[in-house]
This record gives structure tokens, C-alpha cells and sequence, in this order.
């Protein structure tokens, strides 16, 4: 494994490792009608407002997952691409004479 590569995944296994650590509260919102709520319900609201929570964080974050997935495999494809249409305009020994266009 290259050095930089492995730098790289100990700086996000370091960053994963706070996040894990880190206080709950800190995290908070402190939204005043979602504590009203989860304050004057038991404990099955309580768990069921957890579980919504989390369902409507899911899907955005797996999609920004995914579109990141997708740029880092395309992204020397633009790069390719313009490379193959340089090398084909260089490598063109037939230039279209302007003067003998058909009109």
C-alpha cells in the first residue's frame, strides 16, 4: 500500500473514531416541537421518533454516497476523452479545405 494511501485511511478511521466518541448532545438541533414531543410521550414514541429519524436520513445520505461513488469512478473519463479527440485532431492528415465546400 502507497504511503499517502494509507495516510488517507487513517485520517478517515481517526475522524470515524471522534465522531463514534463524540457526546450525543453535542449533535443536537434542540428542535423545541420534536423535545415537546419526545418529553411528553413514553417510550414507544420515543423509539418509534428514533426510528423515523433515521429512515429520513437513509435515502439522502446513500444517494450523496452514491453519487460520490459514481464521480470517483468517472473521473478521469472526461480527461480520456479529451485526450482521444486531441490525439485524433493532431493525427488528421486531411483538412477540410474551405474553399471546396459543397454548398
Amino acid at each position: 500500500m502507497k504511503p499517502s494511501r494509507a495516510i488517507w485511511i487513517l485520517g478517515i478511521a481517526l475522524v470515524g473514531l471522534i465522531i463514534l466518541l463524540a457526546p450525543v448532545p453535542a449533535f443536537a438541533q434542540s428542535c423545541a416541537l420534536c423535545y415537546t414531543q419526545a418529553a411528553s410521550s413514553g417510550s414507544r414514541m420515543i423509539q418509534a421518533l428514533k426510528s423515523g429519524i433515521i429512515i429520513l436520513i437513509a435515502p439522502p445520505t446513500f444517494m450523496s454516497l452514491g453519487v460520490i461513488v459514481v464521480c470517483y469512478r468517472r473521473r478521469n473519463k472526461t480527461r480520456d476523452d479529451a485526450a482521444e479527440s486531441d490525439h485524433e485532431w493532431k493525427n488528421d492528415d486531411s483538412p477540410e479545405d474551405p474553399s471546396h465546400k459543397d454548398w
